[in-house]
């Protein structure tokens, strides 16, 4: 079938995924925003967004921007959107806030009601549910933006820094219902620069730099980086270039930080490193994966 403009929910596309990004690129005047931007978030996974320019890469595949060149696909039929910057109505009661939201995307009043009594509870509204949302408090209104992400029940979850200014209760709740969803056959596409969440959320992550991307791969595979530490205090800086697989991550006062690629050889790094002099210390420790990722993002 044909698709009108750059975004098609495409029926029976379900099969190999759900949210596909293809080489989208956004530009403002003469500021790039994005450039040739592709991902691809299966069903029942959680994939994770960091760096910079991951905003708009967000509200494209959520479709509120449209790229200059590129395609996004989308099979499902609700979207969850959680914008980084927040709006609710003020006057609105909080109950009536997530009944409307939910009728707006197709529930009948009957099920909205349901949606949104259920989800208020979840979010530690129950009590709140008959109040504006202008009197409540700051992290009450995070609450109720987290409710109305989810109370349409979505197949497509797109989430900006969604762990932004929430209290650990809070976030121990979003974690368990982002991970709910996704269990549930949902797409979750999750940005964020708070990397512990990106380490214990999300099953694969992209690094995003000046709107590009620069790195990306399942969570299991970056976590499995190997790393040496070694001290060679009479080394040059370029003793460990050239050697296979060996990349220097850090130098400071002879101690340097190595990464190994898959079958690198550590015995080969020792030998060259004695053949520069004494060896302090040589030790293999495998690094988190928010370590894995400052050091994507810092090297660029």
């Amino acid at each position: 079938m044909s698709c009108p403009g750059y975004w098609c929910p495409t029926p029976g596309w379900e099969g190999a995924r759900v949210l596909e990004l293809d080489r989208v690129a956004k530009r403002f005047g003469d500021a790039v925003a994005c450039t040739d931007v592709s991902l691809t978030v299966r069903y029942g996974e959680v994939f994770g967004l960091a760096g910079g320019g991951k905003t708009t890469v967000l509200r494209i595949a959520a479709g509120l921007l449209t790229p200059d060149t590129g395609a996004v696909r989308r099979a499902g039929e609700h979207l969850g959107y959680l914008p980084q910057s927040r709006g609710l109505y003020p006057r609105m009661r909080v109950l009536d806030h997530l009944v409307y939201l939910a009728e707006l995307h197709g529930a009948h009043t009957n099920d909205a009601v349901r949606a949104a009594e259920s989800w208020a509870a979840r979010f530690g509204l129950r009590a709140r549910r008959a109040d504006r949302v202008r009197e409540l408090s700051v992290l009450e209104q995070h609450r109720l933006w987290l409710a109305a992400a989810f109370v349409t029940t979505p197949d497509v979850l797109v989430l900006d820094e969604p762990f932004a200014g929430l209290d650990p209760d809070t976030s121990d709740v979003l974690a368990a219902v982002v991970r709910e969803r996704a269990a549930a056959g949902a797409a979750v596409l999750v940005a964020t620069d708070e990397l512990p969440v990106v380490e214990w959320l999300c099953d694969r992550v992209g690094v995003l730099h000046n709107g590009r991307m620069v790195a990306s791969g399942a969570v299991d595979e970056l976590r499995a980086r190997v790393e040496l530490v070694v001290s060679v205090p009479a080394a040059p800086a370029d003793w460990a270039a050239g050697l296979p697989g060996v990349s220097t991550l850090s130098v400071h006062n002879g101690l340097f930080r190595l990464a190994l690629t898959d079958g690198a050889d550590d015995q080969a790094v020792l030998a060259a490193a004695l053949a520069t002099g004494p060896v302090r210390e040589f030790t293999r420790v495998r690094p988190g994966l928010a370590d894995v990722l400052r050091d994507v993002m810092g090297a660029r």
